[in-house]
């Protein structure tokens, strides 16, 4: 259930765990002594589109990252949505305090992300501002439009950015356009128009400019790659014939009765819909071939100026996605882990190769990340904390233990083309909390969800039926206490358990 609780009692209970010494969970392995990172790194980001973990095993130069780097294995996104993500990522705030809830107006998409000051907000003009030249290619938020002028005489470039070459509709891959630099060019159906190889080549060109300038440099490649409709680059559409889609215990999950009432309408899927599926499947699989020859590249270019010693390179994805696990096809927004854990790599120098991060990390904790390694200081309005120290090889003393998700169904909007946000059978408004060990949802009609996850890691038996009230009260204000935390009153709610 979502309540409203007194905030002055949630802060007695807050401070009544910190006192008996409750908020700080003992580190699982003493924190090695952490190392300095160069002085204004270079930072490339590659931000994928619905990548979920089960893609990973299928790009090898993204496995090459994880024996090379650092692999964040419960990063926890804010809500499983490409725009409160995007939002979430580039201001470091939680969506209730972006204000971007969905991905089209009244209650979010790019409008409402730029009328709440989220341009500003953003770390590309603290970036900038700190001498860094930046970039950002692909993807920026939904319902931008790349011939949008705001008044001007020409196509619209946010401020923090030197260089902008920026798509509104690039899902199919081909006949987009791109806004680069304030100039509108139009790609179409030629192979060498495939969206993700364009942003590839257009990446490296970057990276030799700024390599030649010695200004340091910050890049952000957001492809719309994996996101459907699943269009792969023409050499890899015949690939893996035989893929069939992974069958965890969750995979047309045989009993749902436990769920919540959104997921019990759903019947189980029959041979055609797991024919689809495993369709499905195959051409992500592809689609991610082209985002893997990227992540090669760039590492190539990179080494071959010399570049990889001072450049950190962030590989991740905005939100998961499911496809068959508890009955559900293709899409996202729940709170099951397909959708809110995804992958992070990075590599750069300072980081340790081979070695797993198992502390919670969040996408609030993104831009304090990159502020904090060019230098800049993040602004207290941030709720994340910076990762670095991670990267370093350190585990900082009072991490989080608990990671908030929230999500707010939007009403039917003609600008979703696919009526997925609010279609029947997705899920209802929630609040979640997702530890290490288990999963708390409140649900706006009142239902909620506790999953042991030591026990029940797929998510398979909603067990909140039988939590003792303390418990369920416990969890219940700290739930609140996050979905109205700011800066860095945010650290001691997610501390809590």
């Amino acid at each position: 259930m979502i309540r409203h609780r007194r905030p002055a009692a949630v802060l007695c209970l807050l401070a009544l765990l910190a006192a008996s010494g409750c908020l700080f969970r003992p580190a699982d392995r003493p924190a090695p002594k952490a190392v300095k990172p160069p002085k204004k790194p270079n930072i490339v980001f590659v931000l994928t589109d619905d990548l979920s973990w089960n893609l990973i095993a299928h790009m090898p130069q993204v496995v090459r990252m994880q024996r090379d780097g650092l692999t964040f294995t419960d990063f926890i996104m804010a809500d499983s949505l490409c725009c409160t993500s995007r939002a979430t990522i580039f201001t470091g705030r939680y969506p209730h305090n972006t204000g971007v809830r969905t991905n089209f107006p009244p209650d979010g998409g790019y409008e409402v992300f730029k009328d709440k000051g989220g341009e500003q907000a953003s770390f590309a003009p603290s970036l900038q501002k700190a001498g860094y030249r930046t970039a950002l290619l692909g993807k920026y938020m939904n319902g931008y439009q790349p011939n949008d002028t705001q008044g001007d005489t020409k196509p619209y470039v946010p401020p923090g950015w030197d260089e902008w070459h920026v798509s509104g509709n690039g899902y199919p891959e081909y006949n987009y356009n791109l806004n680069e630099n304030g100039r509108l060019v139009h790609y179409g159906t030629r192979p060498q128009d495939y969206l993700t190889d364009v942003l590839a080549n257009k990446g490296i060109e970057f990276v030799q400019r700024s390599g030649a300038s010695g200004q340091p440099f910050f890049m952000e490649i957001a492809t719309f790659a994996p996101h459907g409709p699943f269009v792969p680059a023409p050499r890899h559409a015949s690939l893996f014939g035989g893929l069939k889609a992974p069958r965890p215990p969750s995979f047309n999950e045989a009993d749902i009765r436990d769920k919540p009432s959104w997921l019990r309408s759903h019947p189980q899927l029959r041979r055609w819909g797991i024919g689809r599926i495993d369709e499905g499947f195959r051409d992500r699989v592809r689609m991610v071939q082209s985002v893997d020859e990227m992540v090669g590249r760039i590492r190539t270019a990179l080494k071959e100026r010399g570049l990889d010693r001072d450049t950190y390179l962030v590989f991740g994805s905005d939100n998961g996605f499911h496809l068959g696990e508890h009955r559900l096809a293709g899409g996202k927004m729940t709170a099951f882990d397909t959708d809110i854990r995804v992958p992070y790599i990075v590599v750069g120098p300072g980081v340790p190769a081979g070695r797993e991060v198992r502390e919670l990390a969040q996408n609030t904790d993104l831009a304090p990340t990159f502020q904090e390694l060019a230098g800049v200081r993040p602004p207290a309005t941030t709720d994340g904390r910076s990762l670095v120290p991670f990267l370093l090889g350190a585990a900082p003393a009072g991490w989080r233990e608990s990671a908030l998700v929230e999500h707010v169904k939007p009403p039917p909007s003609p600008l979703d083309p696919d009526r997925q946000d609010s279609a029947p059978g997705s899920p209802t408004t929630y609040n979640a909390i997702r530890t290490r060990d288990m999963l708390y949802v409140e649900y706006s009609g009142g239902e909620t969800e506790y999953y042991d996850r030591a026990r029940d890691p797929h998510e398979l038996n909603n067990i909140a039926a039988g939590l003792p009230e303390q418990r369920r009260r416990h969890l219940s204000d700290l739930l609140y206490a996050l979905t109205h935390c700011t800066g860095s009153g945010c650290t001691p709610a997610g501390r809590s358990r």
